[in-house]
């Protein structure tokens, strides 16, 4: 008996699994969702950690951030959450007419304002109620979201940028969530969804969820001395990291591209070869 379900199978599965999810009350998805940006949040604490001190070889940094932050995800498919990110493939569904597009967009809606207050809950704790924050992790915290907020980026604009990083990430996210529904128990579940995660995050790829906690933690960094003095970094570039940039140079492009990586390079595409109904010839 096969352990795993095939492609045409596993793509199949997606239109109940949309439309159970179009049918969650609003409550559920919030609850979920807060969780979903909880977890998502211990991920990226721990990838802070990993990430603090020198490593002899860059491409080894990033190999290790990236294993680490897989647990993320292993987190939300396995007790259960609600992923805005895993949920783009909800398209399969749309795309099957079995929900609407305000179905969709409903559940889009809450389950990324869930994620939201999960991840800004996360990254207050931690950044003002722990002292996790106050040294040379709270440094890396703030060195991290100003990368992510006022980095140049060389021929093309910050955002345009962001956008297609985004779009690659959510890309191998789904491809995880994908490997962690065909997979039929735990092990298989967690080897599925441990590779695309350490590629996008080892790839320098870009996740909304994930920059919800990234940033607002290193926001909050801000106000513990010792990280400062860690982080070395002039008052000007410090301006630069607040909320209002959080969405203006990060996440309004970075969900974009999740969006369009999520729905239309993976839920649109594997719908065309795998669900779509095949007119006779």
């Amino acid at each position: 008996m096969a352990k795993f379900l095939t492609p045409k199978d596993l793509a199949q599965s997606l239109t109940p699994w949309g439309i159970s999810k179009a049918r969650q009350s609003a409550g559920e998805l919030l609850l979920l969702g807060f969780l979903a940006g909880v977890y998502i949040g211990f991920a990226a604490h721990l990838a802070t950690v990993v990430a603090t001190g020198d490593f002899a070889w860059i491409g080894l940094k990033k190999l290790a951030i990236g294993s680490v932050f897989s647990v993320g995800l292993m987190l939300v498919m396995i007790p259960g959450s609600e992923l805005w990110t895993g949920n783009t493939l909800m398209s399969v569904a749309l795309l099957e007419r079995k929900i609407t597009l305000g179905q969709m967009l409903r559940n889009w809606g809450l389950v990324y304002c869930g994620n939201l207050l999960g991840s800004l809950f996360l990254a207050w704790m931690i950044a003002s109620q722990t002292g996790l924050l106050d040294g040379a992790f709270g440094a890396t915290a703030i060195k991290i979201s100003l990368a992510k907020v006022a980095h140049e980026v060389p021929g093309t604009s910050h955002n345009l940028a962001y956008f297609f990083r985004a779009l690659c990430c959510n890309w191998l996210v789904c491809l995880a969530v994908l490997l962690a529904m065909a997979a039929q128990d735990i092990a298989g579940k967690i080897l599925g969804i441990f590779f695309p995660i350490m590629a996008f995050v080892a790839s320098g790829f870009e996740h909304a969820i994930a920059n919800m906690y990234f940033i607002p933690a290193g926001i909050l960094a801000q106000q513990q001395p010792a990280a400062l003095a860690n982080a070395n970094i002039e008052p000007l570039q410090l301006a630069s990291l607040n909320w209002q940039s959080m969405w203006s140079n990060n996440l309004f492009a970075v969900t974009l591209g999740n969006g369009v990586g999520g729905a239309l390079f993976v839920g649109a595409i594997y719908w065309w070869l795998y669900v779509r109904p095949i007119p006779p010839r």
